[in-house]
C-alpha cells in the first residue's frame, strides 16, 4: 500500500511539474572583439542569431560603439585610433531591427594602448552643421529595455569657454516616468551639480510665451531643430514645467571649435506608455558660457514601440485636450528605412487621413531626404517631393532622389539609409471627440508595399461641471411640491456614450395620509356619544439625490440616459395634524365640539430610497444648456416621480 502511495505521489508531482510553464532565464549576448596594432583598434562585434518577424523584412543588426575615448561609431566593424596612451573601456549597444528576441546585452571591454604608432587621430567630428549642439538615440524607446542618448555639443567661440549641460526627461503629462537614468559616461572632466538658481515663474518678466503646456492646444515654444536662445530662466522654466527630471553637467575649458560626447543609457520603465503611436521626448539645454545667459535648446523626439522597426508612423496626438485644439496643428510622421542591396529612387507613402481633419490646413514641417516640392504640370528633373491630396489619403512621393540600402555594399552608416516625412493639419469645423486611427503603406521603387503601424490621435476625457435646477413632480402625493437644484459632472464634451454623476438638495413636501376614527364614548350623564378623529399627516424635507448614469447622445441636440439613484432625506419634519370631533348621539346626529391639535418631530438622515431613472434632454447635448425630462422609478411604494429640469454643461 505504501509502495502504491508513493507512485501516486510521484506522478502527480510529476504532472504538476509538467504543466508549470519554465520562464526562459536565457539572455541573449553579443561579445566585444577586437583586434589592436598600437594604438589602432579595429573592433568586431559576435552576435547571436537574428530571429524573423513572419511577413517582416529581413532582419539586421544596428551599432552604437563608444571607443572610451569620447569618439563613437555606428559602424558594424569600426576602426578606431587612439591619440593618448592609456586603458579605454568601449562600449557596445546593440539594436535587432525586424527581429522577435530581445537586443543582446554586452559587457564592457577594457583596451589598453601602450604605445602610439599611427598618428593618424581624427578630433570627434565636427557638429557646426547642427549649431554646435546635438541630440541622438541609438533607438526608439521598447518597456524594460535600454537605451542610449548622446549629448554633443562644440564651443562655436573663438575664445575657450566654460559652460554648462541640461538633458530633461519624463514628461509631466505623463502620469508615471517612462525612463529611468541608468548612468552617463563624461569623458571631457564634466562634472554633475545640482540645481540652485532657478527662477520662479513669478519673478521672469514676459514669459507667457515660454511656458509650456502639456496638451496640444496651448502655446508652446518649438525646439525641433536646435535654436538659439537668450532668456535662459525662461527656457529653464519652460523646462522645468514640462519635464519632471533633470540631468545637470558642467564643463570647462572648452577649445574654440572643440566638440565634446556625453553618452547616458536610459532604462525604459515597466509603466512606460504603452502608446506606440505616442511620441515622447527629452529637451537639451547646452549653455557655452556660465557667465551669459545665450543658450542653444533642442528636443529629441522618440516614438514609442514594441519591436525595432525603422519603417514607423506616429503622431504627439495621443494625448490631446478636447477644449483647446480646435485652432490647433496635430503633427504626424512616418519614417522609413530602405533595407535593400541597392539604392532607392523613389519612394511613395500613402498615408490615411481620418475624416476629421482639415485636409486643406495640410502642411509639410520636415522631411528627409531634404528636397523642394515638386513644381506642378512639370516633370521634374530634379530631386522633389510630390504630395497629391485625395478623399481619404496623402500621397507623398520623392521623386529622383538617392536613398541608399542598409544591405548595399561599401554603407556603413544605416542612418543614411532612413528618411522622414513630418506634417500637420487642423482639425474639422465641426468634429468629434472620437478616436482617429492612420497608417501609411511605404514602397520603394516597384517593390511591393510595407504597411506602418496604426497612429492614433485620442483625447483626453476631460471634466465638463453642469449646473442644473428643475421642480420634481409626485404623481401619487397629495399637496406634493419638489424643488431642487444642484450640479452635475461629466467627461467634457463626449462623442457619443459616457458616465455622469450628479449631487441634488430638493425641498419637498407634501401630505402623505389622511385616516379617519370614530369612537363611541360616555359623557357625564351617561349618554352615549360619537368622537371622531381625522389625522392628516404631512412632511417638509431637504432630499439629497445622488443619480449615476450612462448617457448617450444621439445627435447635438438630443441625448438619452439611463441609471440608478440613491436619496436621502438630510432633515426631515413630520407634522400630525389631529381634529377631534363631538356628536350629540352615537349615531353622529348634531356636532357639539372641535378641538384641533398637532404633533410636531424632527429627525436627520432618514428615509433611504433608490431606485432606477430613464432621462431625455433636448437642447444642447453635448455642451451649453438643454431642457430635460426624467422619470424616477423607487423601489419604494409612492415615491415614483418625474423631474423636469433645466441644465447648463460648462
Amino acid at each position: 500500500m505504501k509502495h502504491c502511495l508513493s507512485l501516486i505521489f510521484c506522478l502527480s508531482s510529476f504532472l504538476l511539474f509538467s504543466q508549470t510553464k519554465a520562464k526562459d532565464t536565457i539572455t541573449r549576448k553579443a561579445n566585444i572583439n577586437y583586434e589592436q596594432k598600437g594604438n589602432t583598434v579595429t573592433f568586431k562585434p559576435e552576435t547571436p542569431p537574428l530571429i524573423p518577424i513572419a511577413g517582416a523584412p529581413k532582419p539586421s543588426y544596428s551599432y552604437l560603439w563608444e571607443l572610451g575615448d569620447g569618439n563613437y561609431s555606428k559602424e558594424a566593424e569600426p576602426k578606431h585610433v587612439y591619440k593618448s596612451k592609456g586603458t579605454y573601456s568601449a562600449r557596445l549597444a546593440v539594436t535587432n531591427n525586424y527581429d522577435n528576441g530581445k537586443p543582446p546585452a554586452t559587457r564592457p571591454k577594457k583596451v589598453v594602448v601602450n604605445e602610439i604608432s599611427d598618428e593618424a587621430y581624427k578630433d570627434i567630428a565636427s557638429i557646426t552643421d547642427q549649431n554646435g549642439f546635438h541630440l541622438q538615440k541609438n533607438c526608439d524607446p521598447i518597456p524594460e529595455q535600454e537605451m542610449v542618448v548622446i549629448l554633443s555639443y562644440q564651443n562655436l567661440e573663438n575664445y575657450v569657454t566654460n559652460g554648462k549641460l541640461y538633458l530633461f526627461y519624463n514628461e509631466k503629462q505623463f502620469k508615471n516616468n517612462n525612463f529611468e537614468l541608468v548612468d552617463f559616461r563624461t569623458h571631457a572632466g564634466e562634472q554633475e551639480v545640482k540645481e540652485n538658481n532657478i527662477a520662479a515663474i513669478t519673478e521672469l518678466d514676459n514669459t507667457a510665451a515660454y511656458l509650456a503646456s502639456n496638451e496640444i492646444g496651448a502655446p508652446t515654444k518649438k525646439y525641433e531643430n536646435t535654436t538659439t536662445e537668450e532668456d535662459l530662466d525662461a527656457s529653464l522654466t519652460d523646462a522645468h514645467k514640462t519635464y519632471k527630471n533633470v540631468s545637470i553637467l558642467e564643463f570647462d575649458e572648452a577649445n574654440p571649435n572643440e566638440t565634446r560626447n556625453v553618452f547616458f543609457t536610459f532604462k525604459t520603465t515597466p509603466e512606460m506608455i504603452k502608446d506606440t503611436s505616442a511620441t515622447v521626448t527629452m529637451r537639451g539645454i547646452y549653455v557655452p558660457n556660465r557667465s551669459f545667459k545665450n543658450h542653444k535648446v533642442k528636443n529629441l523626439e522618440m516614438e514609442i514601440v514594441t519591436s525595432h522597426d525603422p519603417n514607423k508612423m506616429g503622431s504627439n496626438g495621443s494625448f490631446m485636450n478636447y477644449r483647446f485644439v480646435r485652432f490647433k496643428r496635430v503633427n504626424f510622421k512616418t519614417r522609413f528605412q530602405n533595407n535593400g542591396e541597392g539604392p532607392a529612387r523613389m519612394i511613395r507613402l500613402e498615408t490615411d487621413i481620418p475624416e476629421m481633419f482639415d485636409k486643406k490646413t495640410f502642411q509639410i514641417e520636415d522631411m528627409y531626404p531634404k528636397c523642394p516640392i515638386c513644381p506642378k504640370d512639370e516633370t521634374p528633373t530634379t530631386s522633389c517631393l510630390d504630395t497629391i491630396i485625395k478623399q481619404n489619403q496623402i500621397f507623398f512621393t520623392f521623386k529622383n532622389i538617392y536613398l541608399p540600402g542598409s544591405s548595399q555594399k561599401n554603407v556603413k552608416e544605416k542612418d543614411s539609409t532612413k528618411g522622414f516625412v513630418k506634417y500637420s493639419m487642423k482639425f474639422n469645423k465641426d468634429f468629434h471627440k472620437v478616436k482617429t486611427k492612420s497608417r501609411t503603406a511605404i514602397i520603394f521603387d516597384k517593390n511591393e508595399p510595407i504597411l506602418t503601424n496604426y497612429a492614433t490621435t485620442r483625447f483626453t476625457p476631460g471634466i465638463s461641471i453642469g449646473a442644473k435646477a428643475g421642480y420634481n413632480v409626485f404623481p401619487d402625493l397629495k399637496k406634493s411640491s419638489s424643488y431642487f437644484v444642484g450640479a452635475t459632472i461629466s467627461p467634457f464634451k463626449s462623442y457619443r456614450y459616457y458616465w455622469q454623476a450628479e449631487f441634488l438638495n430638493s425641498l419637498h413636501s407634501y401630505n402623505s395620509s389622511t385616516t379617519v376614527s370614530d369612537a363611541i364614548i360616555q359623557n357625564a350623564n351617561g349618554v352615549r356619544q360619537l368622537q371622531r378623529t381625522t389625522s392628516v399627516n404631512s412632511y417638509t424635507n431637504v432630499n439629497t439625490e445622488i443619480p449615476l448614469l450612462i448617457r448617450y447622445n444621439v445627435n447635438n441636440f438630443i441625448g438619452i440616459g439611463a441609471g440608478i439613484q440613491a436619496n436621502i432625506n438630510a432633515s426631515e419634519k413630520q407634522e400630525q395634524q389631529n381634529k377631534i370631533e363631538t356628536f350629540e348621539t352615537e349615531k353622529g346626529d348634531f356636532l357639539m365640539s372641535t378641538e384641533n391639535n398637532s404633533n410636531t418631530t424632527n429627525q436627520s438622515f432618514t428615509n433611504l430610497k433608490s431606485g432606477f431613472l430613464f432621462d431625455l434632454t433636448l437642447g444642447f447635448a453635448r455642451i451649453g444648456p438643454s431642457l430635460g425630462a426624467r422619470y424616477v422609478m423607487n423601489f419604494k411604494e409612492n415615491f415614483n416621480y418625474f423631474q423636469f429640469y433645466g441644465i447648463w454643461k460648462f
